[in-house]
């Protein structure tokens, strides 16, 4: 047999980002007869997902760096590529482009890149440090045509480098729809996960509202220093209870949701106050946040001061989403920019129309009045009505809910995204 194909994924950090979560779900599906996977990150945080990346055989390996401090760190990363005959470096975001490129150089070895965002959303060092550096490499791979156009304009004069190898590819972002999929119910036991995925027990992490605090102290969960609930192992609620009753809504409830890192460009504190006038519309309605951040406790403040706390549920960071995709009706984004987001189209393969300002590939995505309801970034006022309307139109709702599924599965599929993917790496070998 031949020898297989070495890849190097480079990225600064492993945290729950959609660049990050997408290593180890292509992984999955790409043809490991072929290929083989490292990945190589700098900074390490508390919750990331190594163990993910390793649990679908990609080898991680850290070099302790700050961001500055990557620039410092050519020879360390040329010597590693060296020492495992990598074939391909595969970067992500721009710190770790950066990088990249200068060891590509080195080692005359092929650069392929990734961007997830438009460049006018990075702080200046990046946007230079990317800009004077990137006809130095391969391959481009933007996510959506928006982030195509941001690199395409920001390179067409470049007075650092002429000319140059660049290629610009498009390849949107995909999902494994075979996984996502809405569990029967709501209910746990009803969810397997698909080949290539460990099956894994739902945890609950924490939430705002009384009703889960009371269930998760029935559950002898212990607080922590930090006065804050930790996480129960898994989901130990009766076969007779759903999971929406183990959240503490209701079973008639509908439940507006997001996943998210807790971050401005989510543009959260916004979110809640588009669901505190949702309820004076709709009071029975309940509202669901994945995720966790540094706007947390702003958000959860917000939350508080309301005085509607208890239609509020957060359960922080979730290695497995999809018991709590499967019990939201509706999916509401804010965004005030967007590359093209995984966690939607999770959603939207999980038959959860989407109601967002059209930010970034969003727009890409989402076809107004067919999959959801989309509004302009600064007319965000407009979800509220949207929301409302799927709420009290039961078959609106119903006809949204499969487009979506649909559109995902014939146009954003994680296996078409792979197929892409290896065409590049192929082609960059050729060269």
């Amino acid at each position: 047999m031949p020898r297989k194909i070495k890849i190097l994924h480079l990225i600064k950090s492993l945290g729950r980002g959609g660049a990050e979560k997408l290593i180890p779900e292509t992984a999955l599906v790409h043809n490991k007869d072929r290929f083989e996977f490292h990945c190589l990150y700098f900074y390490h945080q508390k919750n990331n997902i190594v163990n993910e990346l390793e649990s679908v055989g990609i080898k991680v390996h850290l070099i302790p760096s700050s961001n500055l401090g990557l620039f410092f760190q050519v020879k360390k990363v040329g010597d590693f590529s060296r020492a495992l005959g990598i074939d391909i470096i595969h970067a992500h975001l721009p710190w770790a482009g950066i990088l990249s490129r200068f060891v590509g150089n080195k080692l005359k070895i092929p650069i392929v890149y990734t961007e997830h965002n438009t460049w006018d959303r990075y702080n200046k060092v990046s946007y230079w440090g990317n800009r004077m550096t990137f006809k130095q490499q391969d391959v481009a791979i933007a996510v959506s045509n928006e982030v195509a156009l941001s690199m395409q304009l920001n390179s067409m004069i470049d007075p650092y480098k002429r000319g140059g190898r660049l290629k610009v590819k498009m390849i949107q972002n995909g999902v494994n729809t075979e996984v996502f999929r809405r569990m029967e119910n709501g209910d746990p036991d009803s969810y397997r996960e698909g080949e290539g995925i460990r099956e894994q027990g739902i945890e609950l992490s924490e939430s705002v509202d009384q009703g889960i605090s009371e269930l998760v102290n029935r559950e002898e969960v212990a607080h922590s220093s930090s006065g804050e609930i930790s996480a129960p192992d898994s989901y130990r609620g009766s076969r007779n209870d759903s999971f929406k009753t183990f959240l503490g809504i209701p079973e008639s409830a509908p439940v507006i949701g997001k996943v998210a890192v807790f971050r401005s460009q989510k543009r959260l504190w916004i979110w809640v106050d588009l669901a505190l006038k949702i309820l004076e519309s709709c009071p029975e309605t309940h509202f669901l946040l994945v995720g966790d951040g540094e706007w947390r406790d702003r958000i959860l403040a917000q939350i508080e001061a309301s005085g509607k706390s208890s239609n509020f549920h957060w359960v922080g960071v979730q290695k497995n989403v999809l018991p709590y995709l499967s019990v939201m009706d509706i999916y509401l984004s804010t965004s005030e920019f967007e590359g093209l987001p995984i966690a939607m189209l999770e959603a939207m393969s999980c038959e959860i129309p989407v109601v967002a300002t059209r930010a970034g590939g969003i727009g890409e995505v989402v076809q107004h009045g067919v999959q959801g309801f989309l509004s302009e970034i600064e007319e965000y006022e407009e979800l509220v009505d949207y929301c409302i309307q799927l709420i009290q139109n039961p078959e609106i709702h119903q006809k949204m809910s499969s487009a979506a599924r649909a559109r995902v599965v014939q146009q954003f599929s994680m296996k078409r995204m792979v197929q892409e993917l290896e065409e590049v790496y192929e082609s960059v070998l050729l060269v």
